[in-house]
Parts: structure tokens; C-alpha cells; sequence
């Protein structure tokens, strides 16, 4: 009998646990802080992005690395566990990507890697994007290529001497 009514306390316990962490989730102070994260995840993302247009493979690295952690630290939140399941396994790509990208500090294949990396980006784009901002999918017609930009204007990442403005919004967020 004692062990059955230890076990139900235990139970009950951490019953009041889960339940005052999901009251604890929903606080101005949570939801600021996610709001940051995401902030960040897409500033990386697009400082990355930026730092293609300028040819710039040093900053690329260094911004693949700082998007990387962001990545990391992330948690999704209210997703069915199907949802759960592929966003993190969508994020696992991400990842890897990115850290490609930082290994390397030849901008044309930093490229080649962000190619792919900005397909898989923009489809947990939703998940990442702040509240308060808006995000678009540009695509360049001659190539095909995509990336995400926070503005309208084109600026390719991928041939800025030759296309830099030669793109087209596809979506936008």
C-alpha cells in the first residue's frame, strides 16, 4: 500500500510540474525570449545571405557558425509530434549545411552549399520568422536559384557581379 501511494505522489508531482511549466511557457517574459530567438535565427540567416552578396567569405563562415548556434538552441513549440518530428529533422539538415558552409572558406562553394541551405530554410521559415517581421522568397529566373531576403529588393547572393539584381519575389511571410 505504501508503495502504491509513493508512486501516486510521484506521479501527481510531477503531474503539477508539467502543468506549472506549460503556465510558465505562456509569460510576456517566454514569449519575448522566443521572439528574440527567431530575431536572431533570421538575422544569421540573412547576415549570411548578405555576406554572399559582398563576396565575402570570412563573414559567410562567421555568420554560418552564429546561425548554426542559433539553430541549436531553438525549441519548436505547439506542434503535433508528426510536425515535431520532421521540423527537427528539417533543422538537423539546416545544420549540417551551415556547417559546411563554415568549414569552408571558398565562397564559391559557400554558395553551392547556401543554394540548398536557403531551399531548406525557407521551408521552416514560418517557425523562424519574428512576429513583427517579413520575410521573401526570391528566386533567380536564369538559374533557378533561391534565397530569403527581408526585403523586396533583389540583391543575388550567388552572382553579385554579374546578376546582382536580377531575381524575382516568388513569397513572401
Amino acid at each position: 500500500m505504501k508503495k502504491i501511494l509513493a508512486t501516486a505522489l510521484i506521479c501527481l508531482s510531477t503531474f503539477m510540474q508539467a502543468q506549472l511549466t506549460s503556465k510558465q511557457e505562456v509569460t510576456p517574459e517566454l514569449v519575448a525570449k522566443r521572439e528574440a530567438q527567431k530575431k536572431e535565427i533570421t538575422n544569421n540567416y540573412l547576415a549570411l545571405k548578405n555576406s554572399l552578396v559582398l563576396s565575402d567569405s570570412l563573414a559567410a563562415a562567421k555568420s554560418a557558425d552564429a546561425l548554426k548556434s542559433s539553430l541549436k538552441n531553438f525549441k519548436f513549440k505547439k506542434l503535433t509530434l508528426e510536425q515535431m518530428n520532421e521540423a527537427t529533422a528539417k533543422r538537423k539538415v539546416i545544420i549540417d549545411l551551415v556547417s559546411r558552409v563554415a568549414a569552408t572558406k571558398n565562397i564559391n562553394k559557400q554558395r553551392e552549399i547556401v543554394q540548398e541551405l536557403s531551399v531548406k530554410f525557407w521551408d521552416l521559415a514560418p517557425k523562424f520568422k519574428a512576429e513583427d517581421a517579413t520575410l521573401y522568397l526570391q528566386v533567380c529566373p536564369m538559374t533557378g536559384a533561391a534565397w530569403t531576403s527581408d526585403s523586396k529588393e533583389i540583391k543575388n547572393p550567388y552572382y553579385p557581379k554579374n546578376m546582382l539584381t536580377c531575381g524575382e519575389v516568388k513569397a513572401s511571410l
